[in-house]
């Protein structure tokens, strides 16, 4: 099996620090070496990004991120910069940071203790923690990191931002919002999820270390994709027939988002179940999709019988009505997408799933899922992805600021792609119908979950080029068809 990409391959921090050791062990790479490719990396890079920048301010910390942070310093000196370097303790006596702090001092730097007011800077150098951190930070730390936000200027965090999980993305107390961040050996999977917006632009740095020092990834970055061309005699038959289970009295938009979410998709038919009165409007607005309203179990059942996939949830309810159908539908055992109050019927009232299963929560129906909190969903969105995937036998799509995917067997998968646009309403519905569509045109639900993933947040981010305050979910469907067919990056 060929090994994924050093540019999607996704890591914890306990692998990174393993690379690490493998690559002064195995790879005969000193950790001093290491560190000073780390911090020339920075430099230059943050010469690429600001390339008028004539007066820094770096804070380090104890450990090898305030090392490297003493080497940028080593070299902005050495380039003609001014440079004022602040230090929260002394690094450790005989570490490479201790050398590192050396270095700086014998190229002319001063190391100013914590206290002092940070003065007016061109950028700001972030090295206060490393990857190790999973809590909140204290004392002179929590002080320095609000101090560089309070400065506004713009910060280039190594490696990590301080206060950052390299793990979870999550930032449990006060955390530096990085316009950059420069990473080091392997991409950290914390800088892609959850809160990863602190760390701004990320740019990796092999730092030279090779290949085989690494182990496989914890998860990937999505990749973009599109599905290929239809052959010539390919027929409506031939690409599935979708069936949207929902729409109660009031919420028909949320079937009908879906519905056609399916079809522009590709999906070869798509019928809707829903209340009589979703269906004429269903038909004035979008006559492709076959809606009919469907009163209980017994109208819903020929419905199920010429359909290849089913996606329950979208506007079903929690009613008498919607419990009908669900329980309907999903003892009919079809490849099915399974979100909204489907899920929170699920929560309500365990059962048998189908084989072939994708769930779309969001942290909030994945953790009544999970028994747990939203914040402890979020806190370890891996876990709790893997966890629901366990649980479920089913494939998972964990929604939220870099969706994770996840499956019964542990892969994971992460989306790099999508925007603050998306929180209004309708977009889950949308996901659910893309999915669906994917499903329906013979993708297993790990490739229907990823590429719906990936497509539904491009299309977001394309559709959000006019704005995105105000992007609704309807505008997604233009560059969602192009995207399926390849037509737009």
């Amino acid at each position: 099996m060929t090994a994924p990409s050093i540019d999607i391959a996704l890591f914890t921090s306990e692998q990174a620090r393993a690379i690490d050791r493998r690559a002064m062990d195995e790879a005969g790479i000193p950790g001093f070496e290491l560190m000073t490719r780390a911090a020339a990396a920075a430099f230059a890079m943050l010469r690429r990004r600001w390339p008028d920048a004539a007066r820094l301010r770096i804070v380090c910390g104890t450990g090898n991120n305030g090392g490297d942070g003493y080497l940028v310093g080593r070299d902005a000196l050495a380039a003609g910069l001014a440079v004022q370097l602040f230090a929260l303790g002394a690094p450790r006596a005989g570490s490479d940071a201790e050398r590192a702090r050396g270095a700086f001092e014998t190229q002319g730097g001063r190391v100013l203790p914590w206290g002092e007011v940070l003065d007016t800077a061109d950028v700001v150098v972030d090295a206060i923690f490393g990857t190790g951190l999973n809590r909140a930070p204290e004392g002179e730390a929590k002080a320095a990191i609000e101090a560089i936000d309070a400065a506004g200027l713009p910060v280039l965090a190594l490696d990590v931002p301080s206060g950052l999980s390299a793990d979870t993305g999550a930032a449990p107390g006060a955390v530096v919002r990085a316009t950059a961040t420069a990473t080091f050996i392997v991409r950290k999977r914390g800088l892609h999820t959850h809160q990863a917006e602190l760390a701004g632009d990320i740019e990796l740095f092999d730092l030279g270390v090779p290949d085989g020092m690494r182990e496989p990834p914890d998860a990937l970055l999505l990749r973009p994709s599109s599905l290929p061309r239809r052959p010539r005699d390919s027929h409506k038959g031939a690409n599935g027939h979708v069936l949207v289970i929902g729409g109660d009295h009031g919420m028909g938009g949320a079937s009908r988002m879906a519905a056609e979410a399916a079809l522009r998709t590709g999906a070869g038919l798509v019928s809707v179940a829903t209340r009589d009165d979703n269906v004429p409007a269903m038909n004035a607005a979008r006559p492709e999709l076959m809606a009919h309203g469907v009163n209980g179990p017994q109208a819903l059942a020929p419905m199920i019988d010429r359909a290849s996939v089913l996606a329950i949830g979208p506007g079903l309810g929690q009613g008498a009505w919607g419990h009908a159908l669900w329980t309907t539908a999903l003892d009919a055992d079809l490849p099915t997408v399974l979100d909204a109050d489907g899920l929170n019927l699920l929560h309500a009232e365990p059962r048998r799933l189908p084989a072939k299963l994708v769930i779309t929560p969001h942290p909030g129906e994945a953790g009544r899922l999970l028994g747990m909190s939203t914040k402890d969903v979020q806190a370890d969105r891996f876990a709790a992805a893997r966890e629901l995937a366990r649980r479920f036998a089913a494939t998972v799509v964990l929604k939220g600021n870099g969706s994770l995917i996840a499956t019964p067997d542990g892969r994971v998968s992460v989306c790099p792609w999508g925007n603050p646009g998306m929180a209004s309403g309708g977009m889950g519905d949308t996901l659910t119908g893309i999915v669906a569509g994917l499903l329906a045109q013979g993708c297993d639900t790990y490739e229907a979950a990823c590429l719906g993933v990936g497509l539904h947040a491009r299309a977001a981010d394309v559709a959000a080029r006019g704005g995105e305050r105000g992007l609704l979910a309807g505008d997604l469907l233009d560059p969602l068809r192009r995207l399926v067919n390849g037509l737009e990056g």
